[in-house]
Formats: structure tokens, C-alpha cells, sequence
């Protein structure tokens, strides 16, 4: 059963694809939940525990890991501020799908919104089980792949009915975890330091200011390690994708996804630097796979290395619960727009949450890690499929950077301040992402940069990544003859002025005349 929003019969007809129209609980969670949802997603600790050593292992980066994480960090910053004025005129929960659609046509728009599906579906499989080895690594466990599996269903079932019941849990669940998470990489790096700087352990070096300089790598060494930094910053835009259940939907939502970005920056540069200043950057490449495990026994000792184990757990628990939260709120979204099947617009009349598209993430998300695991027990291919990621977070990343600027085309010359945070440094961010996307191809596609081996000639990477986005476009084109009306809308669509106008003088634009005040009014025009 679906929830519709009241409407005066008096009342202008409001587009049903407008934000606070799809039925989602209105003024629900606060800019601090948008905030640990945003940060959460992006799932520090496992970031870190899983990607630091592959960065240090990269021939000419060693010690530069946290210059990589600077530079990683500048495309997601620009990006992030992108996303910041699309919400501004659009707090759409479908966030890029409908942005790129408003911009660039539905063509393009449904494509994007299948790439961020596609994104998350993928990372699923390689949160779960590490949430289910985590669980097992509490009481020392060397699980048989069926007992990891089984867990890994575990976790993504959990997540999926906390998703279920209401936005509301889902945001008191992600604060109690992500605060425990950085609590202990906090302590972490405070101990760690400490003992640095005091005990000097076997194979630890003070930190040094050439470790944050990026001018010195060379640029073959600093692409290579992007490649891999780009991933643990990914996740943030979650926070941007409830915005039509957030109380400020507008601005809180938006400033979120900047503040998010520099928080996560914060993070993992400082326990980065205190890693590898502990043990050196050859322990943290012997140890690639998880650098924070063996860390933990070091630097705190039985039991209290349980912490760091928790603090994984919890880490990719929470980015489990906060990737079903926005594709299905994409996918409802893309309903809403009638670019899918209606069925995935189905909102619970109780709890207001997407009920079909969650339901279905979830258990796509427990046949993909099924699979995954059960035809490669070995994680190669798991592996693999983390490397592709990359290509559907450029995709839909770098789309909705240059979309910014097109939908703030006409506003873009009026102000210095328009002209670079609405126009400019979102474009730059897509550029970098289209960049970072070539470079990634070209990396993945070349023998003996990957895990698992080839298959038709094609590497694992590139067949899941960029195969994936040509079959979204393929069910792109095998869609348009059964949603027509979404396809033939108009494109092309530029932002209100009072937008960008209202933004500079902080306050909220007026509703128009007789316009219910639940409903707020598309912040768009067509030329």
C-alpha cells in the first residue's frame, strides 16, 4: 500500500515526483543524522583496514599514503559541493538520477541511477562478509566458507529490516555505531602515537612532513594511488539521499555531504600517518588485506585488540545498513519519475519507508554475495569486484559535477561565488572523475594488476564495472518503449534563480500563493 500526500483540493496540482510527494516521513532526522549517515556510509575504519596497505604498496608511494588521501580527497570535495547546490533547488531522494535527468535528459538520468544501484549491489558482497569474518574473528574463529556466508546473509538481513521499520531507527542505530567506530580509531592513533614517540617499538619512525606532501611522488605513483584512495571517501552522498526525510531538506543534506568529506579527510589522515609511523610501511603491506587486525594486537595488547576488531565490525555493519538506505530511495525515486516498474514506489503506510525496493536491495544483495562466495571461495573475485567499483562512482560522480553547472547555467556569471562553487569546482570535480575513470581502465586492464584471472580475455575489474554500465545501458533502451513518459519529458532544465539568490542571503525562498506548505516547489525552469 502506497502513502500519498495530502493535497487541498484548492490547491495547485503539485508534481507527484516533487520532493515530499513520494510519501517518505517528512521532518523525520535532524542535520546530525544526515551527517553520521553521510560519514557512516563511507565506512571509515573498514576503508582503512582493507585499502591503507594496498596504498603504501604501491611502488613509489610507501610513506606518502597520507599525501594520497589528500589528493583522493580534492575530487570527492568538489563533487560533494555539487551535490550541496542540486539540493539546494532539488532535495530529490533519487539525488543524481533526477539531477543528471533535470540536466542532461532521462537518457542519460536513468543510466546514472542504474550506475549507483550497480555501486551498491557490488560493494554488498564485500561488507557483509567482512561484518560476518569480523564476527567470527571476536572469538578467534577460522570460519569454513558456508559459516561466512551464512553470516554475511545475517548481516544484510538485519540491516534490511532496520532499514524496514522507519528512517528514524535506521539514524539512532548509525549514531551509536559510527560513535563507538570513531572512538576506537581515535584511540588508535592516540596510543599509537604515543608509544611512537615514546617507546619507539621495532619498526616504528616518527612522522614526517614530507609523508603529506604530494609533490613528492612522481604522477604515475600518485594516479595509482588515487585509484585506490578514491574508494574509501566513496559513500558519502548517502547522507544527501534521505534528504526528503530530513527537517532542513534543503541545506542540511547539502552541507552534509561538504562536511562529510572533511571529516572523513581528518580521519584518515591521522591514523593513516599513525599506522604506519607505529610498524613502518612494510608491515602495512605484508598485512594488505587487513592492516588494523594485526595493528590492534600490537598497539593495545590482549584483550583490548578486541576494540579494533569491533570497531571493523561495526564499520562495515553501519555501510551495510547505509547503502540499502539510498538505492532504495533511488529506486523509488526513478518509480516516482515512472522511469521503473510502480512497484518499486511503494512506500509502508506505517513506517514510510521504500517496502519493495528495499526488500528487493536487500535480496539482491544476499544472491550477489552468494554467489560470490559460493563459486569463488577464495575471495579473488571478490576482490575484483571492489576494483570496479571505481568505474560506476566516476560514472555518476563525475555526471552529477557537470550536471551541476548546466542546471546553474544562467546564474553561473552573476557572481564570483556562483561562478565557482556552483559552476566551476563541481565541473573540475567531474573532469577528475572522468580522469581518474581512463586511468582506472587502463590499470585494470592490464595483466597481473588484479586478483583473479581473466575471463574471454577480459579482466574481472573491467568486465563487472564497465560491463555493468553498458547493460544499464542496454535495460535503458529495453525501457523506453514501456515508459515512455519518463523518456519524452523535457531536458535541457535550468535552476530557479531565487535558488542561488535565497543561498547567498541564508533564508529560505517563499512557497508561492495557495501552495500547501508540506509540499515544496521544484526549484526548476525549462527555456
Amino acid at each position: 500500500m502506497e502513502t500519498t500526500t495530502a493535497i487541498p483540493a484548492d490547491a495547485t496540482p503539485v508534481d507527484p515526483t516533487a520532493p515530499g510527494a513520494k510519501g517518505l516521513k517528512a521532518d523525520a532526522i535532524g542535520y546530525i543524522s544526515n551527517l553520521v549517515i553521510a560519514v557512516a556510509s563511507a565506512a571509515p575504519a573498514y576503508s582503512l583496514a582493507a585499502t591503507l596497505g594496498f596504498i603504501v604498496a604501491v611502488t613509489g608511494v610507501g610513506f606518502h599514503a597520507p599525501a594520497v588521501l589528500l589528493v583522493s580527497f580534492i575530487p570527492m570535495l568538489f563533487i560533494s559541493l555539487g551535490y550541496r547546490f542540486f539540493n539546494l533547488a532539488d532535495p530529490d531522494a533519487g539525488t543524481t538520477f533526477a539531477w543528471v535527468t533535470r540536466a542532461f535528459g532521462p537518457q542519460l538520468g536513468w543510466v546514472n541511477g542504474w550506475a549507483i544501484f550497480l555501486a551498491d549491489i557490488i560493494v554488498m558482497a564485500s561488507l557483509s562478509v567482512i561484518a560476518s569474518t569480523y564476527t567470527f574473528s571476536l572469538w578467534s574463529g577460522h570460519p569454513h566458507t558456508w559459516a561466512i556466508i551464512a553470516g554475511a546473509v545475517a548481516w544484510i538481513v538485519l540491516m534490511t529490516w532496520i532499514c524496514y521499520r522507519g528512517i528514524e531507527l535506521s539514524a539512532r542505530v548509525q549514531t551509536f555505531l559510527l560513535s563507538l567506530e570513531i572512538l576506537t580509531l581515535a584511540l588508535f592513533a592516540v596510543v599509537s602515537l604515543v608509544k611512537v614517540y615514546s617507546g619507539h617499538p621495532a619498526g616504528s619512525i616518527e612522522v614526517s612532513a614530507s609523508w603529506f606532501n604530494p609533490f613528492d611522488l612522481s604522477w604515475s605513483a600518485l594516479i595509482a594511488g588515487v585509484l585506490l584512495g578514491i574508494f574509501i571517501y566513496w559513500g558519502w552522498d548517502s547522507g544527501v539521499a534521505v534528504n526528503e526525510e530530513s527537517r532542513d531538506r534543503h541545506r542540511g543534506p547539502g552541507k552534509a555531504a561538504v562536511v562529510s568529506t572533511l571529516i572523513l579527510l581528518l580521519i584518515y589522515v591521522i591514523v593513516s600517518a599513525a599506522a604506519q609511523a607505529y610498524h613502518g610501511t612494510k608491515f602495512l603491506a605484508a598485512n594488505s588485506s587487513d592492516v588494523l587486525n594485526p595493528l590492534g594486537h600490537d598497539v593495545f595488547g590482549s584483550p583490548l585488540d578486541k576494540l579494533l576488531i569491533i570497531c571493523v565490525l561495526t564499520s562495515a555493519s553501519a555501510s551495510t545498513q547505509t547503502t540499502i538506505l539510498p538505492t532504495a530511495r533511488t529506486t523509488l525515486s526513478m518509480a516516482r519519475w515512472e522511469a521503473i516498474p510502480k512497484a518499486f514506489g511503494r512506500v509502508h503506510p506505517r513506517y514510510y519507508t521504500p517496502t519493495f525496493s528495499t526488500v528487493l536491495m536487500g535480496a539482491l544483495s544476499i544472491v550477489w554475495t552468494v554467489c560470490l562466495l559460493a563459486f569463488n571461495p577464495k575471495q579473488k573475485v571478490l576482490g575484483d569486484t571492489i576494483s570496479a567499483l571505481g568505474f560506476s562512482i566516476c560514472f555518476y560522480y563525475g555526471f552529477t559535477g557537470l550536471a551541476c553547472a548546466v542546471y546553474f547555467r544562467r546564474d553561473l556569471l552573476k557572481s564570483a561565488r556562483n561562478f565557482f562553487l556552483a559552476g566551476l569546482i563541481p565541473v573540475l570535480g567531474g573532469i577528475m572523475m572522468g580522469y581518474i575513470g581512463v586511468k582506472a581502465y587502463s590499470y585494470y586492464s592490464t595483466p597481473g594488476n588484479n586478483y583473479s584471472h581473466a575471463l574471454l580475455g577480459i579482466q574481472t575489474p573491467i568486465l563487472v564495472g564497465v560491463g555493468g554500465l553498458i547493460l544499464g545501458v542496454i535495460l535503458m533502451f529495453a525501457s523506453w518503449p514501456f515508459f515512455g513518459g519518463y523518456f519524452s519529458r523535457p531536458w535541457w532544465e535550468a535552476a530557479d534563480p531565487a535558488v542561488l539568490e535565497a543561498d547567498a542571503k541564508h533564508r529560505p525562498e517563499p512557497l508561492l500563493p495557495g501552495e500547501p506548505p508540506e509540499i515544496e516547489r521544484p526549484h526548476h525552469r525549462i527555456p
